[in-house]
C-alpha cells in the first residue's frame, strides 16, 4: 500500500485525478518538463524571468511552462525547454516528486543503490529512490529485464506506465488487481499490457480517462514535455501543497514596478519588471500589466522580492461602497460621513487614496463640506479599512501632475491624464499662467503629450507648468544664424529675442528651393524671414519653415555684367528683361568647385553665361552656374541637330548639338541611336554653354552587393554573374524608404538599385527583400500574394502586368504556379516592378554542419546528389513555430531545405 503523507506533502487524490484525466482526455496537448541533466551534472535552474528560447510568446502551453518554472518544479537546460521532446521516465518521476512537495526529502548527497535494471542518470537517482520508498513505483516490475536499447531512466514514459504510477499514488492497487482480467472497451485493448490493464480499468472506473481520438487508449504513446507541464499546472487548483515562493492574496498596491499583496494579515511587496508574466486562471493567453487591477485576488510566484509570474484568480474587486455627504475631518484621521440621516466615522490612514471627480489624487484637506463622496472599503479583513474616498460632486481645489491629452483653445478647456492614469477635464480663464523653463507661453503652445504640473482652484485651472515638453512650434522673425550653424536667434511674434540650439541636421523648408540648407535662410535684424520653428522635447530646433517669403526664381538667366568689388550682378531673363541683384556672404553658390566662394565664382560670371538664380528684393539668395540639364527627351532632330528636353518641373528647353559624346552604362562607346524620345538623360554643356557636349543616358541597374571598401567608398557588385566595382563617394545613397544613408550603412548581401548618368553612378538605393511563406494567393483580375515573413509579420503584395514571377533558376512562371506553402522572395527590380521568386525546395537527411565554412552537409540518396549547401547568415531554422539553432540538428534528422541561388535561407525540421 502507498504510505500516506502529512498535509504539507500529500500527493492529493484530487490532483492525481486532474492530472490523469487531463493526460488521457487531452491526448494531443503539450506539456511538461522535469530536468535534463547530462554528463552527470545537475541541470541549472532556468530563471523564470528569462523566457525559454524555444518557447515563443503566445505558445499554447506558455502559461503552464512558466508557472511551473517560476515555482522551480521545472528546471531548464541552457535556457531551453524543448517542449516537443518526449518525457523520459526519470524526468516524469523527478517532476512528480517536486510537484508533491517532496523535494526536501531528496538526499542528493546520499549514496543510492537502485535495482540492477533501473539505471538512471546520477542526477535522478535520489528522486527515483524516493519514489520507490513512497511506493509510486513497483520495484519488482520496474526492475524486470527489458529488451529496450535505452536505460530505464532514459526510456520514454508511456501513457500506460504513467497511469500505473498515478493509480498507485491513489492507493488503488487492490481495485486495479480486481480489474486486471477485464477487457476495456478501447479499440486497441489488445495493445494494453496485461500487467497494466487493471490500472487502466481503475482509471476508467474513477472517471479519469475517456481515451484519445478514435476510441483508443494508445497505451505505448509518449507524453511531451509541454503536455506534462500543462497537466501538473492545471492540477494545482486541487493541490494542498504550499510552495515556498508562491502566495495568493489581494492586490493592495500597484505601480509600474511594484505590487503589494495582502496575505495572511500582512503585506508582501514584490518588484515587477518587463520579464514579469501576467495571466488569468480562466485563460491560457497572456494579459498585460494594464489588465492587472487593485483589490483583485492574484497568485504571485517570485524569487525573493521579485515577481516572476502573476495570475489573476478572481477579477472581482474585494471592495464595498458607502455613499453619503462629507461633513468634516477630525483629529486622528477620522472622516465624518452623513448617510441616511446618520453620521458615521471612518478612520483612514496614509495609504487611503483620496480622489476628485476625475479620479485624480487630492489631499484630504481639499474635501469641501457638502460634497457628495463615495467610500470604498476593503472586504478581506475585519477592519474594513477605507481604501478609496472619491468625490462624486463638489468643489475641487488641488495640485497635480500629469500628461496633456488634448487642448481646445476655442472652448478654453483641456484634458489631462493624471499620475494615476485617469483622465481629468478642466477649463481656464484669462488669468491662466502657462510656463516652460521660466518662459511664459500661450495656451495655444501647449502640445499633447507634454508632462505638466498644474493647480486647480474652485474647479478652474489656475496654473500650468510644462516640466517635460514634446515637439512644439513657435512663430517669429529670423534674426541670426549663429557661428558654426549651432544656434539661431529669432524674435517671437509679440515677444523678445530668443536663442535656441539647433538639433543635428534640422529640416529646412523654403518654397521654391528643392533642398534648402541653413545658408538659404535670410537672417536679418530688419528683413529676416518670417519662420515657424519646431522644437523637440530638449528645446532644440528640429525644423524651420519659412513663411510667405516673396522670393523670385529665374532659370536660364543670362549674365550681362558682374562687378566683383561691389558684388553687383546684372542679368537678363528669358524675355530680355534686365534686373540687378547683389551677392553677399550668405548667397548660396554652385559652380565647378567643392568649396565655392565669392572670389571663386567671379571668373564664371562673364557676359553671356547662363545661370539659375533665386533672389529676394535685390539680394541674391542662390546662384547656380549651369553645366547640364536633366530630363526626358521629347524630340531629337538629327537634321537640325537640336534636342528638346522636358524637365521634372514641366519646362522644356531646346539645345543644339554637333557631334556629342554619348555615354551609356554597359557600352564602351555609345551613339545617338541610343538616344530616343522618352529616354532620360543628362545633357552636359560645352564651355560656352551654347551646345550639348556630352549626352549621359540614365540607366537603372540592380546589383548584388559583394563587398564594400569603406575607406575609399568603393563597392564591389555582381549582376548576371559579372563582377564590377565603382566609387560612391559622390553618389546619393538612400535606404529602402528613400532616407539618406552613408557608405557605412552598406553591407555585403544587400541588393542595390543604381541609377547611372552614362557610366557614372548618380544614386544608389537599397532594395527591400521580403522572404517567407505564401499564405494566400489571389489570382483574380487584381492578383496578389500574401507572405508570412520569417519575422512573423504578414504582408500582401499586389501584382500587375509588369510584375515578374520566376523560379529559382530564373524561368518565368505565372501566378497559377504559386500556391500556399511555397517559399518566396519578393523585391522590386531596377525599374520599380515587383519580382516574385519561388524558392527551390529539397527534402534531405541532415549529416553535419561546418561552422567554419558556414555550410550544411546532407546525406546523398544517390551518387549524383548535391550534399553541400552554404547557409545564409539570416537563415530561419525551425520545427513548427519553434525556432532552432543549427547546432541543435542531429545526424539523420529529416529536414526540408529552401534555397535561393543555391544558398539555404530556411531549414524546416520534420
Amino acid at each position: 500500500m502507498v504510505k500516506r503523507r502529512s498535509n504539507s506533502s500529500s500527493h492529493s487524490k484530487k490532483v492525481v485525478s486532474a492530472v490523469i484525466a487531463g493526460m488521457m482526455v487531452m491526448g494531443s496537448g503539450t506539456a511538461v518538463f522535469a530536468d535534463n541533466a547530462s554528463n552527470n551534472t545537475a541541470a541549472q535552474s532556468t530563471a523564470a524571468s528569462a523566457l525559454f528560447k524555444d518557447v515563443k510568446s503566445g505558445y499554447w502551453a506558455e502559461k503552464h511552462i512558466y508557472k511551473l518554472a517560476s515555482q522551480s518544479i521545472l528546471l531548464g537546460n541552457n535556457g531551453l525547454f524543448r517542449p516537443n521532446d518526449n518525457v523520459t521516465q526519470q524526468e516524469a518521476v523527478t517532476m512528480a516528486i517536486r510537484f508533491a512537495g517532496l523535494e526536501g526529502k531528496v538526499d542528493k548527497n546520499a549514496s543510492v543503490a537502485l535495482p540492477a535494471n533501473m539505471q538512471v542518470n546520477n542526477y535522478f537517482k535520489p528522486y527515483v529512490a524516493l519514489a520507490i520508498q513512497q511506493n509510486l513505483l513497483d520495484k519488482t516490475s520496474e526492475n524486470a529485464a527489458s529488451d529496450s536499447k535505452q536505460t530505464w531512466g532514459e526510456r520514454k514514459a508511456s501513457r500506460e506506465w504513467i497511469t500505473e504510477v498515478l493509480i498507485r499514488a491513489l492507493g488503488k492497487e487492490s481495485q486495479a488487481a480486481a480489474l486486471a482480467s477485464k477487457a476495456t472497451n478501447f479499440a486497441d485493448n489488445g495493445k494494453i499490457s496485461a500487467a497494466k490493464r487493471g490500472f487502466v480499468n481503475a482509471a476508467l472506473e474513477l472517471g479519469l480517462t475517456n481515451g484519445v481520438e478514435g476510441n483508443r487508449f494508445d497505451p505505448q504513446g509518449s507524453v511531451t514535455r509541454a503536455q506534462l507541464a500543462t497537466f501538473f499546472s492545471r492540477a494545482e487548483a486541487y493541490n494542498d501543497v504550499k510552495y515556498a515562493n508562491t502566495a495568493e492574496g489581494v492586490v493592495t498596491g500597484l505601480s509600474s514596478n511594484k505590487l503589494e499583496l495582502y496575505v495572511d494579515g500582512a503585506i508582501r511587496t514584490y518588484a515587477l519588471d518587463n520579464s514579469t508574466m501576467y495571466f488569468t486562471s480562466a485563460s491560457e493567453s497572456k494579459i498585460s500589466f494594464a489588465d492587472l487591477k487593485p483589490y483583485t485576488k492574484v497568485l504571485v510566484i517570485g524569487s525573493g522580492s521579485k515577481a516572476a509570474y502573476v495570475e489573476v484568480t478572481d477579477a472581482k474587486e474585494q471592495l464595498e461602497s458607502v455613499e453619503g455627504t462629507f461633513q468634516k475631518l477630525s483629529p486622528g484621521n477620522i472622516l465624518w460621513l452623513e448617510t441616511n440621516s446618520t453620521f458615521k466615522p471612518f478612520t483612514y490612514d496614509e495609504s487611503t487614496a483620496f480622489l476628485d471627480q476625475n479620479g485624480a489624487k487630492i489631499d484630504p484637506s481639499a474635501l469641501v463640506a457638502g460634497s457628495k463622496i463615495v467610500i470604498r472599503q476593503e472586504t478581506f479583513t475585519s477592519a474594513k479599512k477605507p481604501v478609496i474616498v472619491q468625490v462624486k460632486s463638489g468643489v475641487v481645489n488641488k495640485n497635480g501632475t500629469g500628461t496633456l491629452q488634448s487642448v481646445d483653445t476655442a472652448t478654453k478647456s483641456l484634458v489631462i491624464k493624471n499620475s494615476s492614469g485617469d483622465l481629468e477635464s478642466y477649463t481656464w480663464d484669462d488669468s491662466l499662467v502657462v510656463k516652460y523653463q521660466n518662459q511664459l507661453l500661450s495656451p495655444s503652445e501647449l502640445k499633447n503629450g507634454a508632462v505638466i504640473k498644474y493647480t486647480v482652484k474652485n474647479n478652474v485651472l489656475e496654473t500650468v507648468e510644462v516640466t517635460q515638453s514634446v515637439e512644439r512650434t513657435i512663430r517669429g522673425t529670423l534674426y541670426e544664424v549663429g557661428a558654426n550653424n549651432a544656434t539661431i536667434t529669432y524674435k517671437r511674434d509679440g515677444g523678445q529675442l530668443e536663442v535656441k540650439l539647433l538639433a543635428e541636421k534640422p529640416e529646412i523648408f523654403i518654397s521654391g528651393i528643392a533642398a534648402p540648407t541653413l545658408s538659404d535662410l535670410n537672417a536679418d535684424e530688419t528683413n529676416g524671414d518670417q519662420v515657424e520653428i519646431t522644437l523637440n522635447p530638449q528645446d532644440q530646433v528640429t525644423k524651420i519653415q519659412v513663411l510667405n517669403r516673396q522670393m523670385e526664381q529665374k532659370k536660364g538667366a543670362t549674365v550681362v555684367q558682374y562687378e566683383p568689388k561691389s558684388r553687383v550682378l546684372t542679368l537678363m531673363d528669358a524675355n530680355k528683361k534686365p534686373y540687378v541683384v547683389t551677392l553677399d556672404e550668405k548667397t548660396k553658390l554652385s559652380y565647378n568647385a567643392s568649396e565655392p566662394t565669392l572670389d571663386g565664382i567671379a571668373p564664371y560670371l562673364t557676359n553671356g553665361r547662363k545661370v539659375n538664380i533665386t533672389y529676394l528684393s535685390n539680394r541674391a539668395l542662390s546662384i547656380d552656374v549651369i553645366y547640364q540639364y536633366e530630363g526626358k527627351v521629347s524630340s531629337l532632330n538629327l537634321t537640325t541637330k537640336k534636342l528638346t528636353l522636358l524637365g521634372a518641373d514641366g519646362q522644356s528647353i531646346t539645345l543644339p548639338f554637333n557631334n556629342p559624346v554619348v555615354s551609356v552604362y554597359g557600352k564602351s562607346s555609345g551613339s545617338l541611336s541610343d538616344v530616343k524620345v522618352g529616354t532620360d538623360i543628362a545633357a552636359v554643356l560645352n564651355a560656352t554653354q551654347d551646345a550639348i557636349q556630352t549626352i549621359q543616358v540614365k540607366t537603372n541597374v540592380q546589383f548584388e552587393l559583394l563587398g564594400v571598401d569603406y575607406a575609399n567608398s568603393r563597392v564591389t557588385v555582381k549582376k548576371d554573374g559579372v563582377t564590377s566595382q565603382f566609387y560612391v563617394d559622390k553618389t546619393a545613397l538612400k535606404d529602402e524608404n528613400g532616407q539618406a544613408i552613408t557608405v557605412q550603412d552598406l553591407r555585403a548581401g544587400q541588393l542595390l538599385n543604381v541609377t547611372f548618368n552614362g557610366t557614372e553612378p548618380a544614386s544608389v538605393q537599397l532594395v527591400k527583400l521580403t522572404t517567407g511563406e505564401v499564405t494566400a494567393v489571389n489570382s483574380s483580375s487584381t492578383p496578389s500574394i500574401t507572405v508570412k515573413t520569417y519575422g512573423g509579420t504578414t504582408e500582401t503584395f499586389k501584382l500587375d502586368s509588369s510584375s515578374k514571377i520566376m523560379n529559382d533558376a530564373g524561368s518565368a512562371l505565372s501566378i497559377t504556379n504559386v500556391s500556399a506553402g511555397n517559399r518566396v522572395e519578393v523585391r522590386k527590380d531596377a525599374d520599380g516592378n515587383s519580382v516574385v521568386k519561388v524558392l527551390s525546395v529539397a527534402t534531405k537527411a541532415f549529416w553535419k554542419y561546418d561552422s567554419y565554412a558556414k555550410e550544411i552537409y546532407v546525406k546523398r540518396q544517390n551518387v549524383n546528389d548535391a550534399n553541400q549547401f552554404p547557409l545564409s547568415p539570416a537563415a530561419y531554422i525551425h520545427q513548427g513555430d519553434t525556432t532552432l539553432t543549427v547546432q541543435s540538428l542531429k545526424e539523420n534528422d529529416n529536414i526540408v531545405l529552401y534555397l535561393s541561388n543555391g544558398t539555404i535561407v530556411e531549414i524546416q525540421k520534420q
